[in-house]
């Protein structure tokens, strides 16, 4: 799997199209989590990539998108692009209001009226006018939010026009007296309404349709009620009122109508206001999101640009209040939005200037001040210098990638907040992935052409630091788990880039999502597959591309791929169908699942077949790697049946065994037990030389090569430094996929060479005993 606008909306794919129409179908959830992760450094967007990218999208052609993790936790403060306006009023009327569910809202102003011991819902669709009327006021407000679930001929006869103009009509009455408490029963009538707005929203067949005369009485109530002078009053028992109040502009979709509202409740907020009025001002956003984008709306505020000024105001003057998920932050973003609006964008640009110029880029401030910057870049694109923002990439990498690590020549780190320990795991995750990779391909080294000797890691501390920071950061979208950028292998200077964060729901276990599984896309283009991803994809080849990342990621992690064995069981696919899997046609289960399924079928009973797989697609033969799967055809349906069936019941045979761990003797000539070493290496005709200490009665001594480039040869002599002329055992083959095995060696100091028939280096060597 591959890898936001941090918005909320767009998907990316960059695959395929049709990825990311599978991600909207269903988060992916490839592997349950990865190992460790990665730390920071770094600046600016990958090779190939631009500024000005469209939403939604990468820049990069070879970008590869990691599905999301169904377990990532839900976060309350905003992410890039979430406020994204643009319908206008045609968003469904609130059934509770933002400081809690529905049941909530309703019972926090039960307080205001005694419960009824009985609650007949079906009262208020027999009766009408004036009947309705007392029926309403004389309710228990916990009564009328009951009405929120009705449906049908009920939902019809309690809410058709005529009932709801009766009860605004009296709503407008009630507000000439409005006192400030609900002595009038001013609460029940604006409840009966919401509920109305509500129910006909989403029942219009059985509500119908509201018109002029619906229109007309509601304006009179709701510019009675706001005009009020007790509406005003900065108490508890107001503030309960208005509230609900103000969630009724946006229900009736007369938000265009009471701007003035928004504005008066902006300019008159105090940190005192707790409670109610505190519900009232926070409501104000409601009008805000689902107005603009409305002609009617954004005309209202073009003709009263002191709305925009009140926003900007609200923000410096709370700005003590500032957390990340505040109604400041909140308020700020509604602002941001303004530049989406073309009629609105000229008053809103000094205004979100001096924002997001005024706050920090990283802390609390950060999710405002990166939402700005978003609308600024995306929706008001070509004035990054008016706005100060053109070297934000570059500002933005040392204050949020403050961890650097090089593991390797071949891997380097940047995080934004990774322990050492957590680096050291990491960097060992993945060195020790190499030698599993090398070992169940038995590659040759690189593919031609392929400069991208080394991979960039990049860890945010979390799902939502990856979503604030990455689309600008690296020009990728980012409603998604992660980001591959293979870049064009072909070209010097390209730098293969795995941006990630880490999985913050299973601490306090570190783990950062999908990182052995991306690391494994990584080694398979670089050994495997010539050319870029999208060469890759002239044929289908998802099958391969995906089930041997899982293949991968489960089989060293030695963790149970629980989902597929699940799937297997059911038995749904043909091995000759999955090969002709593309991400057009396939969802979750069949692109994870089921490649996991075949690529481990195929390795454990056919691997003749994926050797031959590999040569085609090593020298970029694609067409030729597709005839040898279309070569097996159905020949190897029958089987795979049966395999399928001992896997489901618990047998899917075994795994390839996990990588060896890194030699740690400092004398790197000296290997051990059960230990590997990484980037052996010696030029043309010279020898790389190490030995063992074994103790008495090994039965077998095991050597294997793999991976790097060149061509090594590899010479045993239990006595004496091996070399071409002094030997006891050889394996000479092409390349460095080479092995020894010794029976009964002797105790002691014994001795083992490569030699360079062309020069090598990048090899790995293993012994076992």
């Amino acid at each position: 799997m591959r890898h936001i606008r941090i918005s909320m909306a767009q998907l990316g794919r960059v695959f395929a199209l049709a990825f990311a129409l599978v991600l909207t179908i269903g988060l992916f959830s490839p592997q349950g989590s990865a190992f460790a992760a990665p730390t920071p450094s770094g600046t600016g967007a990958p090779t190939g990539t631009s500024a000005g990218t469209p939403a939604g999208t990468s820049a990069d052609p070879a970008a590869h998108p990691v599905p999301k993790s169904p377990d990532e936790p839900a976060d309350n403060r905003p992410t890039p692009g979430e406020v994204d306006t643009g319908s206008g009023t045609g968003s469904a009327p609130q059934k509770a209001s933002r400081s809690g569910s529905p049941a909530k809202a309703v019972k926090k102003l039960g307080s205001l009226a005694a419960d009824a011991n009985g609650c007949d819902t079906a009262l208020f669709g027999s009766t009408g006018g004036d009947a309705l009327v007392k029926a309403v006021e004389s309710a228990s407000l916990d009564c009328l939010g009951k009405l929120y679930d009705i449906t049908g001929t009920d939902a019809g006869n309690t809410f058709r026009e005529p009932q709801m103009v009766a009860v605004a009509d009296a709503l407008r009455t009630a507000s000439a007296s409005y006192d400030g408490t609900d002595s009038g029963s001013v609460a029940q009538l604006v409840a009966f309404l919401r509920a109305g707005y509500y129910v006909q929203w989403y029942n219009t067949d059985a509500v119908g349709s509201y018109g002029s005369a619906l229109q007309g009485s509601i304006r009179g109530a709701l510019d009675a009620f706001h005009s009020a002078p007790h509406a005003k009053d900065v108490t508890e028992a107001n503030g309960q009122i208005l509230s609900e109040a103000v969630v009724l502009i946006d229900s009736a979709q007369e938000n265009a109508r009471y701007t003035g509202v928004v504005k008066d409740l902006l300019n008159r907020y105090t940190p005192a206001w707790t409670g109610g009025m505190w519900s009232a001002v926070s409501h104000t956003r409601l009008i805000l999101e689902n107005g603009l984008g409305d002609d009617a709306f954004n005309a209202a505020l073009a003709a009263d640009p002191a709305v925009a000024d009140s926003l900007a105001s609200f923000v410096k003057r709370n700005s003590s209040m500032i957390t990340g998920g505040d109604l400041a932050t909140g308020l700020g973003i509604d602002l941001g939005a303004f530049l989406e609006q073309p009629v609105l964008r000229a008053q809103a640009r000094p205004l979100v200037k001096e924002l997001v110029n005024a706050f920090p880029l990283v802390g609390a401030t950060g999710p405002l001040t990166m939402n700005l910057a978003w609308f600024t870049e995306k929706r008001d694109e070509g004035h990054c210098s008016y706005y100060g923002l053109c070297d934000l990439p570059t500002r933005l990498a040392p204050l949020v990638l403050t961890v650097d690590r090089v593991c390797s020549p071949t891997l380097h780190i940047r995080a934004q907040a990774l322990s050492a320990d957590e680096l050291d795991g990491t960097c060992s995750s993945l060195a020790n992935e190499d030698a599993l990779f090398h070992s169940v391909v038995k590659d040759g080294g690189p593919v031609a052409d392929d400069v991208n000797t080394s991979l960039e890691v990049v860890v945010y501390d979390s799902s939502y630091d990856y979503r604030l920071y990455a689309w600008s950061m690296f020009d990728i979208d980012v409603d998604n788990g992660g980001m591959y950028l293979e870049g064009e292998p072909s070209e010097p200077g390209n730098q293969a880039r795995f941006i990630a964060h880490e999985a913050e729901w299973l601490r306090p276990a570190f783990s950062i999502w999908n990182l052995n599984h991306e690391y494994a896309h990584y080694l398979d283009g670089r050994f495997d597959f010539h050319g870029d991803f999208d060469a890759g994809q002239s044929v289908p080849n998802i099958w391969w591309i995906e089930g041997f990342a899982e293949y991968m990621s489960y089989t060293y992690r030695d963790v149970s791929y629980d989902d597929a064995i699940a799937q297997a069981a059911l038995g749904t696919y043909e091995l000759s169908t999955l090969f002709d899997t593309t991400y057009e046609n396939t969802d979750q289960t069949r692109t994870y699942n089921w490649g996991y399924l075949a690529v481990r079928y195929l390795l454990q009973s056919h691997p003749q077949d994926v050797a031959a797989y590999l040569a085609r697609t090593r020298t970029g033969d694609y067409t030729g790697a597709r005839a040898v799967v279309t070569g097996i055809g159905t020949s190897y349906d029958a089987d795979f049946a049966k395999y399928l069936a001992a896997c489901g019941a618990g047998d899917c045979g075994t795994l390839q065994p996990a990588a060896a761990p890194l030699c740690t003797d400092q004398d790197t000539r000296r290997y051990e037990q059960g230990c590997r070493r990484d980037g052996v290496s010696a030029t043309t005709g010279n020898y790389s030389y190490n030995f063992l200490n074994l103790p008495a009665g090994v039965k077998q001594l095991t050597i294997t090569t793999s991976g790097g480039t060149g061509n090594a040869d590899l010479y045993w002599n239990p006595g004496n430094w091996a070399t071409t002329g002094s030997y006891a055992a050889k394996s000479t083959g092409t390349g460095n996929g080479e092995t020894l095995t010794v029976t009964d060696p002797p105790a002691g100091w014994v001795y083992f060479s490569l030699h360079a028939q062309d020069g090598f280096s990048g090899v790995t060597v293993t012994t076992q005993y």
